[in-house]
C-alpha cells in the first residue's frame, strides 16, 4: 500500500511538473501571437512565423467552438461512439477502415521539419486553449497530438470517396461481428447541402477592368469558421477554415483567390474480389494467383457499454468495405494524404497563377475542383486534382473485376490532361457542381476529349440559369456579382409548372378540380418563379414539387443521371389528373394547418439560431425569422436547406461564409455568413449578421492592417482575459 501512494505521489508530481513545463512553452508561443477580433468578431491572427499563426488561429478556433473542432476529429478519428454510442459504431467502422492513424502517425515522423513545426503548433493551440480553460470540458478528447490533422487533411464537406458503397453493403460484410440492429445501420441524420456555386470574371467584363471571384460555398451552416491569417514569412489568407484545421480552405489573399467545388471527377474505385478459404486461411485471386486477406483487429469503445473488437479486411487494392451479392468490395482511394494536407497549406502561400499551378501539380486534392482568380486578370477553373488514369474500356460507375491487372490504375492524370480552361476568351467561368463542359458556356469544351470517368456531372438548373445571366452582362461589379449570387429564381419550376398548367386546362369546364383549382393555378401562372418571404406562390409550388418528389420511385429509376433529368422524367410521366391531385392535397394540409392555403413561403421558411450544440433542437416558440431563398434543388443560386419540425422548415445548410472579391492594386472583398461569428447566444456577434444574410446585404471585409485596427473591439494575445 505503502509504494502505491509513493507511486501515486510521484506520478502526480510528474504530471503537474509536465504541465507547468508545457503552460510556459505555450505563454512563449502565444508572446508571438496577436489576435485582433473586428467589429463582426471575426479574428485576425497575427504571428511571426507561420508556426505562431497556427497557434493562434487553433486556439481563436477553441474560442469559438471547441466543441466543434473536438467533434470533427472524433469523426475522423472514428471515435464517435465514446460520445454518442453504439448508433455511430458503423460510422467510426467505416472511419477506421479509410483513414489509418498508423500511416498518418508514420508519415507525421517522415514530415519535413517545416510542415512538423506547424503540426506542433496545431497540437499546442488547442492543448493552451485547454489547459487554461479549465471550464472547458472535452467529451473524449483530452490531451491533441501533433499528428491528428494528417488524418483530415481534405477540407471539403464530402471528402470521402466510396465509390457508391453505402452503408448496408458495409453491414453486410461486417454485421454479424457487429450485431447492430437495423436502426443502426441507418445513415446518421445529417442534412446533405446540395452544391455550391463558383464564378469567376476577366478584367474584360467588369466595370473596373479587375477580376472578381464570388465564393459561395453550400454547407452546413457552422461547417466553417471566417477567419484572417497572417505571418512574417509571407502568409496572409483570409477566408473559411473548417473546425480543427489549420488552412483557410476558400478565400483569398493580397493578389489572388480560390474557390472549391464538390466533385464527382472519379477518385476512388471498388472492386470484386474473389475470395476462396483453405482451412482458416482466407485468400483473393489475383493475376491467377492465391494471396492472402489481410485482416486486422479494430477497437471501438462504446460509450456505456465497453470495448467492441472486430476483425477487418483488406486486399492490395484497399479495405473491404462491404459485400454485395455475395461478393466482397474493395475500395482503392486516397482520402487522405501528407500531400494533400502540403497542398492545402502551400495554396495559401501562393502568389500568382504560376506559383498556384505548381501546387495544383502536386495532384493531392481528390474531392474538389478549383475556381481562381487574380489582380493580374488571370482567371482559370481545374475540374478535380487527383483523378487516376484507367482503362476506359471498363464500366467505372460499377464495381470492376479486381483478380486482373487490366482493372489497376495507370498512374495518375498529369494536371494539364484534366478537364480545364485558363482565361476564357468570353471572359467568365462558373461551376454549380455541374458538367464542366459548360464551366465557360454551353458546349465550351469538348466532351469527347476526355474520358468518362474525368467529368461525370451532368448541368443543373443553377449551372443552366447562372452561364444565361453571365452571358448578358459586361460591366460587372462586386454589388453586380452579389446580385447574381442572390437571384432567387428557381429553374426547376420551367420545367415542373407548364405541365401542371396544361393539365389543369386541358380539365373540362365541369371537372370539379377545374373549380377547386382555378384561383391556385391561377397564382402559379402568374408567378415570377423567384422565392420570397411574401410569395404564396413559393409555397405551392415548392410543397407540390415535394409532394411529388416523396412518390417519385413510381417514376424515376436508377439510370436517371441528373437533376434536370429527374424532373423532366417526372414532368412527362406523372399522368394529369394525378399532377392536380398532388397540388390539391397540397392546399388541403395547409388548410388543415393554417386555416387557408395562401401562406407566404416566409411563414414556413425560417432561420433560427441556437447556442451552442451542433445539433440544434428547434423551437416554434422562440425567435426565427423568414427567409425567402429555397433549395438549391429547385435551382436557386443562394442555398437554403431545410430540416422540418411539425408545420416549420429551419434552415440548417446551405448559403454559409459567402465572399466576393476584387483585385486590383488593393484587394477588395465583401462577405457575408449566417447568423453570427459568435456561439454564445449573450454575444452581440450571435446573430449581428442574421439580418443581412437573408437579404443578401454583405458586410465589408477589413483586409489591411490599418482598416482593422480602426475597426477593432479586441486586441489580445492567446491566454489573455478579456
Amino acid at each position: 500500500m505503502k509504494k502505491l501512494l509513493i507511486f501515486l505521489f510521484i506520478s502526480i508530481a510528474c504530471s503537474s511538473k509536465q504541465k507547468d513545463e508545457d503552460l510556459q512553452k505555450y505563454k512563449q508561443q502565444a508572446s508571438r501571437v496577436t489576435i485582433v477580433r473586428d467589429s463582426w468578431g471575426i479574428p485576425h491572427i497575427y504571428g511571426k512565423t507561420d508556426a505562431d499563426a497556427v497557434f493562434g488561429l487553433m486556439y481563436a478556433q477553441c474560442e469559438e467552438s471547441f466543441e466543434r473542432v473536438e467533434r470533427n476529429y472524433l469523426m475522423q478519428l472514428g471515435r464517435m461512439t465514446e460520445v454518442e454510442g453504439e448508433a455511430y459504431l458503423l460510422h467510426d467502422l467505416k472511419m477506421k477502415l479509410l483513414y489509418d492513424s498508423t500511416a498518418a502517425i508514420a508519415e507525421y515522423h517522415q514530415s519535413p521539419d517545416w510542415l512538423k513545426s506547424l503540426l506542433h503548433a496545431f497540437a499546442d493551440g488547442i492543448n493552451y486553449y485547454l489547459l487554461i480553460n479549465i471550464d472547458v470540458q472535452p467529451k473524449a478528447i483530452r490531451k491533441f497530438e501533433p499528428w491528428y490533422p494528417l488524418m483530415f487533411t481534405d477540407g471539403a464537406y464530402i471528402a470521402i470517396k466510396t465509390g457508391g458503397l453505402t452503408m448496408q453493403d458495409l453491414n453486410e460484410m461486417y454485421g454479424d461481428q457487429l450485431k447492430l440492429t437495423a436502426v443502426q445501420v441507418k445513415p446518421q441524420p445529417e442534412t446533405e447541402a446540395t452544391g455550391s456555386n463558383a464564378f469567376a470574371i476577366a478584367p474584360s467584363k467588369t466595370e473596373s477592368k479587375k477580376a472578381l471571384l464570388y465564393i459561395n460555398p453550400h454547407v452546413t451552416f457552422d461547417y466553417r469558421m471566417e477567419a484572417h491569417i497572417i505571418s512574417e514569412e509571407g502568409l496572409n489568407a483570409y477566408g473559411a477554415v473548417t473546425w480543427g484545421q489549420f488552412f483557410i480552405f476558400q478565400g483569398f489573399g493580397e493578389n489572388h483567390g480560390w474557390m472549391h467545388t464538390s466533385s464527382q471527377a472519379d477518385a476512388a474505385d471498388v472492386y470484386k474480389e474473389k475470395i476462396s478459404r483453405n482451412g482458416n486461411e482466407i485468400l483473393y485471386t489475383y493475376s491467377d494467383s492465391l494471396n492472402p486477406v489481410i485482416s486486422k483487429q479494430q477497437s471501438f469503445s462504446i460509450k456505456h457499454k465497453g470495448v467492441k473488437s472486430i476483425t477487418t479486411y483488406a486486399t492490395h487494392h484497399g479495405p473491404v468495405m462491404g459485400k454485395k451479392d455475395n461478393n466482397w468490395l474493395t475500395l482503392k482511394e486516397n482520402s487522405r494524404s501528407v500531400n494533400g494536407l502540403i497542398q492545402s497549406w502551400q495554396r495559401m502561400k501562393t502568389r500568382n497563377f504560376k506559383e498556384f499551378q505548381e501546387v495544383m501539380k502536386m495532384k493531392a486534392n481528390q474531392s474538389t475542383n478549383t475556381l481562381y482568380a487574380d489582380k493580374f486578370g488571370a482567371i482559370a477553373y481545374w475540374h478535380g486534382n487527383f483523378i487516376p488514369k484507367r482503362n476506359s474500356k471498363y464500366n467505372w460507375n460499377l464495381p470492376v473485376d479486381g483478380s486482373i491487372k487490366d482493372t489497376e490504375w495507370q498512374g495518375f492524370h498529369e494536371l494539364n490532361e484534366i478537364v480545364h480552361v485558363i482565361n476564357p476568351s468570353k471572359g467568365w467561368l462558373q461551376n454549380c457542381n455541374s458538367t464542366p463542359y459548360s464551366v465557360a458556356g454551353f458546349n465550351s469544351i469538348n466532351k469527347k476529349d476526355f474520358p468518362a470517368y474525368m467529368a461525370p456531372e451532368e448541368e443543373n438548373f443553377r449551372s443552366v440559369f447562372a452561364i444565361q445571366e453571365l452571358e448578358k452582362e459586361n460591366e460587372f461589379t462586386l454589388d453586380k456579382l452579389i446580385a447574381l449570387g442572390y437571384n432567387h429564381y428557381l429553374g426547376a419550376f420551367d420545367s415542373l409548372l407548364p405541365p401542371l398548367i396544361n393539365s389543369y386546362e386541358s380539365l373540362a369546364a365541369s371537372h370539379p378540380l377545374k373549380i377547386q383549382l382555378q384561383e391556385p393555378v391561377t397564382v402559379l401562372k402568374e408567378w415570377n418563379k423567384k422565392s420570397s418571404v411574401q410569395s404564396v406562390a413559393t409555397t405551392l409550388a415548392v410543397l407540390w414539387a415535394y409532394n411529388i418528389f416523396s412518390n417519385a420511385d413510381k417514376y424515376l429509376n436508377l439510370s436517371t443521371k441528373s437533376e434536370m433529368e429527374g424532373f423532366a422524367i417526372l414532368s412527362r410521366s406523372i399522368p394529369s389528373e394525378e399532377k392536380l391531385k398532388y397540388l390539391l392535397e397540397t392546399i388541403k394540409g395547409l388548410q388543415s394547418v393554417y386555416n387557408t392555403w395562401k401562406v407566404p413561403w416566409g411563414e414556413l421558411n425560417r432561420y433560427q439560431k441556437l447556442p451552442g450544440s451542433v445539433q440544434p433542437n428547434f423551437d416554434h416558440a422562440k425567435e426565427s425569422l423568414p427567409v425567402g431563398m429555397a433549395s438549391a434543388i429547385f435551382g436557386s443560386l443562394p442555398a437554403f436547406e431545410t430540416q422540418w419540425k411539425d408545420i416549420k422548415g429551419y434552415g440548417v445548410a446551405g448559403n454559409s461564409f459567402v465572399a466576393a472579391v476584387e483585385f486590383g492594386e488593393k484587394v477588395k472583398a465583401k462577405a457575408i455568413a449566417p447568423g453570427g461569428q459568435s456561439f454564445n447566444s449573450s454575444s452581440k456577434h450571435f446573430s449581428d449578421q442574421a439580418a443581412m444574410y437573408i437579404a443578401g446585404s454583405f458586410r465589408d471585409v477589413f483586409f489591411y492592417k490599418d482598416a482593422i485596427m480602426k475597426n477593432s473591439e479586441r486586441t489580445y494575445h492567446p491566454g489573455e482575459k478579456q
